[in-house]
């Protein structure tokens, strides 16, 4: 498995978690965190965070590694990530575990080194967005890089944003930055496995998720964090589960519409998560079924990785 990095994957609640630790188990290795929530420390029960025994048994890298009230970013987690794999034992196995898309695509493609967030351009853009609708803003994009443009929905707000951003700071088009970042060849074989469950099985994962992060404190928990004399970044206040929360404590909504409200976001953001897993290339898809063992899905992951294994050493590839 050493010749071959394998990423872990799937939907928010699909139990990558657990089956990434016992997959790390049974072939001694360590796991490499791929979420963009995992990160922050003091934040842990709205980011269901590998427990503390599960830490200690199998080492697990990038986890608790920015305070909440700091600013991260893909291209910092990329690099981080590279020097992790780097400076790995190239004698230990390990799987990459997580579920941020963007995340997994830094891992594999890489990420620009891009300026920072400059929020009075955002705000600027938001407005604009808000008076004269979103596809002005895009409009705006089409103008001065029509290539990222014409990849980006006029409704994927954010993206056209950050790209009109990172061009009014650096006056240099994103899709060009990111074609001379783009590395002409990978210095690591990457395959994805991606956990999929059928939607009515996944939102009932999500709802006794939510139900299960509540019962642990979640609002103890975020309390603490707006306490903090730091406070919170925006990206941190914005993770699912501790923004809706935020809302409730600061009076906007009752406790009982908070859970709601991030039962609902939450489905939302895995129907998100599947349309970019769908879009990664060479994807090896694991159809998870609902009341299936751990244990039995974590074995059908290895006997993947050792069938790949096999073919490879023989020159077959049907992965």
């Amino acid at each position: 498995m050493s010749a071959t990095l394998w990423i872990l994957t799937g939907p928010t609640a699909s139990g990558k978690t657990e089956i990434g630790f016992r997959v790390a188990q049974r072939i001694e290795g360590e796991i490499i965190s791929a979420d963009s929530m995992l990160i922050y420390r003091g934040m842990d029960i709205g980011t269901a965070k590998p427990s503390s025994s599960m830490r200690q048994s199998i080492p697990h890298h990038l986890i608790d590694i920015v305070n909440p009230w700091e600013s991260y970013s893909v291209g910092r987690y990329a690099r981080d990530a590279e020097g992790v794999i780097s400076n790995l034992d190239k004698k230990k196995n390990f799987v990459i575990v997580g579920g941020s898309p963007l995340y997994i695509k830094g891992i594999i493609d890489g990420i620009f080194s891009g300026p920072e967030a400059d929020w009075r351009i955002r705000k600027e853009l938001q407005k604009l967005a808000t008076e004269k609708g979103n596809s002005f803003v895009h409009g705006i994009l089409q103008k001065i890089d029509p290539v990222t443009a014409q990849k980006l929905h006029p409704n994927d707000l954010r993206r056209i944003i950050r790209a009109i951003e990172v061009y009014k700071k650096t006056k240099k088009q994103i899709s060009v930055l990111h074609g001379q970042y783009r590395k002409e060849k990978r210095s690591h074989d990457f395959k994805i496995i991606c956990i999929a469950r059928e939607k009515e099985d996944r939102y009932r994962r999500i709802d006794g998720r939510v139900e299960a992060m509540f019962e642990k404190g979640l609002v103890d928990e975020v309390k603490s964090l707006l306490d903090n004399p730091h406070g919170l970044s925006r990206q941190a206040r914005q993770a699912l589960g501790y923004k809706e929360v935020v809302r409730h404590l600061e009076g906007e909504c009752t406790l009982s519409e908070a859970k709601e409200m991030i039962k609902l976001n939450t489905r939302r953001f895995s129907k998100r998560q599947m349309t970019w897993f769908r879009s990664f290339p060479n994807v090896c898809w694991l159809e998870a079924k609902e009341g299936e063992e751990m244990e039995v899905i974590s074995e059908k992951i290895i006997l993947k990785v050792k069938k790949y294994s096999k073919e490879q050493t023989k020159g077959v590839n049907t992965y």
